[in-house]
């Protein structure tokens, strides 16, 4: 598709979401034919094919307001704090946490940025909902 032709509808779609005209009518029960439609800008994806989307994607990770600022970006889960967390490193926090970890000060130091990332987390959504 030449630059010119680019909707937003298809600009979501190819580089928000990374995903086929195949996969996006998979994703949402629709034919290839809607979802050429939705390209073309002729008609809006409707909202709620529109969150499917981020959702498979990783774009947006949950609808909770406790997992604000979390997502998944290539197989890893991307923090609030800008840490790209692997299955083992959670793995290895929560263990951590579960021993009751030594007063170590670079874990504290550690633990003291996670515990501000929450804190951020929580203020932002209070003010957002406020």
């Amino acid at each position: 598709m030449k630059y010119d032709q680019m909707t937003r509808n298809y600009t979501f779609r190819v580089f928000k979401c990374s995903l086929s005209v195949e996969e996006t009518a998979k994703l949402c029960f629709k034919s290839v034919r809607t979802v050429t439609r939705w390209d073309s800008g002729k008609v809006d994806i409707p909202p709620e094919c529109r969150r499917l989307m981020k959702l498979y994607s990783g774009f947006e990770f949950s609808d909770d307001d406790e997992w604000y600022g979390f997502s998944f970006v290539k197989g890893r889960l991307l923090l609030p704090t800008g840490v790209m967390a692997q299955p083992q490193q959670i793995l290895t926090g929560m263990a951590l946490v579960e021993i009751c970890c030594s007063d170590d000060r670079r874990t504290m130091t550690r633990l003291l940025k996670y515990a501000r990332a929450i804190a951020r987390i929580r203020n932002t959504v209070t003010s957002k909902y406020s």
